[in-house]
């Protein structure tokens, strides 16, 4: 009786263990993919599911959004900058079947894809770009991951590209390019006010020019303005039209308005002096004798 009792709580414990063995429970992002004598047979889950012990073998498989940071890479630009650039990859498992038969590690491979795209990607880009556009450079990396990975049942969603680091002389030459330009755009803005307000002077002068007692008003109104701040000096300007009849009435012997356009008198023209006559040219001297030597006959001249 003893011996039945042994034999039957082994074979009950047996059974557990074949029991415990062949049941799988599998959450709701977790697939199991079955293979049968080493052959596939399907995926399964999720919830519990049943196996037959010692013959099928279950390799699960998570179906969760995996986010791959991408190791800093050294690139050089096509303007010949060179770059240190990470990156980050959103991917997940879109078919366990053959994200399990077609490829050993997926996490693995998909980081060496990324690494290698990212490198010959932003290669063919210049800086700028890389700087500029960078949401047209995430979408021709997600592209052509999720190409080369689609073969191991795996959907790239998103690259980012994380972080783009320069040389220090780089980053000087363009902070002094956006300083020439920030410099050029200011002298600009300031050409186009000097314009303007170049513009609304030459219309002032012709509203002034109308009545020139605007201008003498103009000038009270500045001599208000300097009072105000209460200096000690002020250098005003003084028109000479102004002052210019106080002038001529205090000058003297000056004459009046009636003078002054009266015309000026003739004044008689004088006969022209005689020419004087040239003096007689004196007559030349006669050249004087030569003497005469011993044994010649004189010279006549």
């Amino acid at each position: 009786m003893s011996a039945v009792i042994v034999v039957l709580v082994a074979v009950l414990f047996v059974g557990f263990l074949l029991a415990s063995s062949s049941v799988r429970i599998l959450r709701e992002y977790e697939r199991g993919v079955v293979f049968r004598l080493g052959r596939l047979v399907d995926q399964k889950g999720p919830g519990l599911i049943f196996l037959v012990p010692g013959i099928d073998r279950m390799v699960r498989t998570s179906l969760r959004t995996i986010t791959l940071n991408i190791p800093p890479q050294e690139i050089i630009t096509r303007d010949n900058v060179t770059a240190r650039v990470n990156a980050v990859t959103y991917f997940k498992v879109v078919d366990p079947n053959r994200s399990v038969v077609e490829v050993e590690d997926v996490v693995s491979a998909t980081s060496q894809i990324a690494q290698t795209t990212l490198r010959s990607v932003l290669g063919k880009a210049e800086l700028d770009t890389l700087l500029s556009e960078r949401e047209r450079l995430n979408e021709d990396l997600q592209q052509i991951i999720d190409e080369q990975t689609e073969p191991w049942g795996i959907k790239v969603s998103t690259v980012e590209i994380k972080d783009v680091e320069i040389p220090d002389s780089m980053q000087r030459a363009m902070a002094r390019q956006a300083e020439a330009e920030r410099e050029r755009r200011a002298k600009i803005i300031n050409s186009e006010g000097e314009f303007q307000a170049a513009a609304k002077l030459a219309d002032a002068a012709d509203v002034i020019s109308r009545n020139p007692t605007s201008i003498q008003l103009r000038y009270l109104q500045t001599l208000i303005e300097v009072g105000v701040n209460q200096n000690s000096t002020i250098v005003f300007p003084l028109p000479i039209d102004l002052i210019g009849p106080l002038l001529d009435a205090v000058k003297p012997g000056g004459s009046s308005d009636a003078d002054r356009s009266a015309p000026a008198p003739e004044v008689p023209k004088l006969a022209p002096a005689p020419e004087p006559v040239p003096a007689p040219e004196p007559a030349p001297a006669p050249a004087p004798a030569q003497p005469s030597q011993p044994g010649l006959p004189p010279s006549r001249s």
